[in-house]
């Protein structure tokens, strides 16, 4: 098994790229300042980038920053894209191709995590995405774009954000997804779902209106072409929250 293990301290501009092309590598990063771009291809079976766990502070992959730019694709099976994020004003490209691979992160676990921009596409069967936006900070403005073509696909997205539009776009049979929106203003939810079996969970849930807003928007639009799906949508503020 090939290690990298990478320690940055990053104050100023910087840009860096990685591949891999053998099976079991790791790609652990410790990094913190401002304007990074990281660009990361990574082939093969089993790779990981991060951490298996949130059991330390210390995790293998632990980002913070500003004006943040990811760029990572992970092609092939049983991959892992795991690690805490501190991130304002960043954008985040990533794509998986291949099947039963894992992405957990959590964006802002501490700090803030405002403007956050994500362009997501997956192709494959029976991968696992658990994301967590705002997790533990003050979070505005979050525009998410998720494509995925495959089957039995699981997503757990947890987005406190005020201001967030959550567009998916998902094609394939038997996928999960399960969806919580909760404690800010002008929420947006777009699903698009084509294949049989779905089973959608969508909770919405909006705060109290920030300064300037007279009311707390939440919108849900779906457009679901599926035999056999099971749709449950939970809409409210957050006074009847309970």
């Amino acid at each position: 098994m090939n290690k990298y293990i990478l320690g940055l301290v990053l104050l100023f501009s910087t840009s860096l790229a990685f591949a891999q092309a053998t099976d079991d590598n790791e790609i652990n990063i410790d990094q913190e300042g401002d304007t990074l771009t990281l660009y990361i291809d990574q082939y093969g079976y089993g790779n990981k980038i991060g951490a298996d766990n949130f059991a330390s502070s210390s995790s293998p992959m632990e980002i913070t920053g500003s004006s943040l730019t990811f760029n990572i694709d992970q092609i092939g099976n049983e991959n892992l894209l795991f690690g805490p994020v501190i991130a304002d004003s960043s954008s985040f490209t990533l794509e998986w191709n291949g099947d039963s691979n894992v992405w957990d992160w959590n964006i802002g676990y501490a700090g803030s995590a405002d403007d956050s921009n994500y362009l997501v596409d997956i192709t494959g069967d029976s991968n696992t995405m658990d994301l967590d936006q705002g997790y533990n900070a003050s979070s505005e403005r979050l525009d998410f774009d998720l494509t995925v073509i495959g089957d039995s696909n699981v997503f757990d997205v947890d987005i406190d954000v005020d201001d967030a539009v959550w567009n998916m776009d998902i094609t394939g049979g038997s996928n999960n997804i399960k969806t919580l929106q909760k404690d800010g203003a002008e929420h947006e939810i777009n699903l698009t779902h084509v294949g049989s079996s779905a089973d959608i969970d969508i909770n919405q849930i909006s705060g109290t209106c920030g300064q300037g807003i007279s009311t707390c928007n939440g919108i849900i639009t779906l457009d679901i072409d599926s035999e056999n799906a099971t749709i449950q949508i939970n809409q409210k503020d957050s006074a009847n929250d309970s």
